[in-house]
């Protein structure tokens, strides 16, 4: 069964990420932001209010990943 993992109302199936962004400075002041890039040329642009809030969700991410 393939894992997976909820963030900003998405699930996410795991093994079909590629690539995850560093978090940075979303455009017109909405915040802090990371993309995941998923297979098939799919992406995710994910913003959240501050910066902490989308380190942390990363982080989370990224860890799921490693488990």
């Amino acid at each position: 069964m393939a894992k997976i993992h909820e963030v900003k109302g998405y699930v996410v199936v795991l093994d079909k990420i590629i690539h995850i962004t560093r978090v940075f400075e979303a455009k017109n002041d909405e915040g802090a932001q990371f993309n995941i890039q998923l297979l098939g040329d799919s992406k995710l642009q994910l913003k959240f209010p501050d910066r902490a809030t989308a380190t942390l969700e990363r982080d989370l991410l990224v860890k799921a990943l490693s488990e």
